[in-house]
């Protein structure tokens, strides 16, 4: 099994995750043309996708799933209150809904979605599995809860948000309302709440770890590398970046 990034921040989303010849997306925030670009990029075609997860309504992560779904013919899957969401914003109709704490299998892969705290209808994220690897992506969410712990703890791989750094949040430009949200509990993990719930997971079979969905504004590659990896113990290098215009290349479990 291996993963890549087209894309992460506040501008879009997407990963793509392959075993065998399944290919899943989770999140798919960039235009039908843009996603197929992307795609290209990592070698694959846009209807070489099967299917995309999608983990909540905002812009970002389900802006381009409707279109790119009709074009290219993937299955859409996503829980009923995001779905219910994101009707007025042409989400796919014929999606499939699945349940925030069920398993469920696409191809060669199987899916477990687990709900985390955001400020969404009903956002999950996702652990994806070859049965013999685990890649837990985390994206969005406003603090650690004891099931997200337990779901992402033998994780071989791990894409998890460090959105901000506290110091440039309260000291930016932002709004004092959007600044509260994005710090709140519903809101996004920082670079410190991201290193901590690293640590409650971290075990020595893990093989990758990537930062993502980090704000332009509000955090830099250092900060989160550097919270990550004091976090893990390791250099600073060893910890990957998702970057909104590149996202990373593939990454093999």
């Amino acid at each position: 099994m291996r993963f890549a990034s087209l894309g992460s921040g506040s501008r879009g989303n997407a990963l793509l995750v392959e075993s065998a010849t399944t290919r899943v997306l989770i999140d798919a925030g960039f235009g039908p043309r843009e996603i197929s670009r992307r795609l290209e990029r990592l070698g694959v075609a846009a209807d070489e996708v099967d299917a995309v997860l999608v983990t909540h309504e905002h812009s970002d992560h389900i802006g381009g799933v409707s279109a790119s779904a009709r074009r290219f013919g993937w299955k859409v899957l996503l829980t009923h209150g995001t779905l219910a969401a994101s009707r007025g914003a042409d989400a796919c109709m014929s999606a499939t809904v699945i349940d925030s704490h069920a398993a469920v299998s696409v191809g060669d892969l199987c899916v477990q979605p687990f709900p985390v705290p955001h400020d969404a209808r009903e956002p999950v994220q996702f652990v994806v599995t070859d049965g013999a690897r685990r890649l837990g992506v985390l994206t969005d969410a406003g603090h650690v809860t004891p099931h997200m712990v337990a779901m992402l703890a033998s994780c071989d791989g791990l894409v998890l948000e460090c959105n901000h750094d506290l110091r440039m949040l309260a000291q930016g430009s932002y709004p004092q309302s959007l600044k509260h949200r994005i710090g709140g509990l519903w809101g996004h993990l920082d670079n410190g709440a991201a290193a901590s719930l690293l640590t409650q997971v971290c075990h020595s079979s893990l093989r990758h770890v990537v930062a993502a969905h980090l704000s332009e504004e509000n955090n830099s590659a250092d900060l989160a590398r550097g919270a990550l990896s004091a976090a893990l113990g390791c250099e600073p290098d060893w910890v990957g970046i998702a970057t909104q215009e590149e996202g990373f290349a593939w990454r093999d479990l």
